[in-house]
């Protein structure tokens, strides 16, 4: 339980709503319960983070089809590789960045709010996302940049 907010937290950035975070949670913990048997010990926040993860894509991928955007690791390697400041979240208006947060790839927005908002270290984002530290580091690099680019052309920056 003390891990739900966490949970709830990445399933409504994925997601998009309230309504579809509460059913990917409750879906992922159904999941996590059903499966308790296969946790070997270590970090139970990780284990139900990649729980929400894995039930968030495949929940948008059956329900959002068209709309559901995932870059593989070739595709991320095309885009524009620079290195930008961390956005200080404190410092914009909460609409505007939740706005510009919902306008990266989910591959972007899932890092960054794991990192900023949940505070997870890279290894922990690796181990729920099952990729590589340079692959997290690489996400939240672009989607720092993306951020930062989306802010300079509306004026912000």
């Amino acid at each position: 339980m003390p891990h739900l907010d966490p949970a709830y937290n990445l399933a409504r950035w994925l997601a998009g709503n309230d309504h579809d975070a509460e059913d990917i949670v409750q879906e992922a913990c159904l999941r996590g319960f059903r499966g308790i048997a296969g946790f070997r010990g270590g970090d139970a926040r990780s284990w139900l983070l990649r729980i929400v993860r894995n039930t968030a894509y495949t929940w948008l991928k059956k329900n959002r089809p068209g709309k559901f955007v995932s870059l593989a690791d070739d595709e991320l390697a095309e885009l524009e590789d620079k290195d930008a400041p961390a956005i200080l979240f404190d410092r914009m208006d909460i609409a505007l960045l939740r706005a510009a947060l919902e306008e990266l790839p989910a591959e972007f927005r899932e890092a960054l709010v794991l990192r900023e908002l949940e505070g997870l270290s890279y290894k922990e984002i690796a181990d729920i996302a099952d990729v590589p530290i340079g692959t997290v580091m690489s996400r939240l690099a672009r989607a720092r940049a993306q951020l930062q680019n989306h802010f300079a052309r509306k004026g912000y920056l």
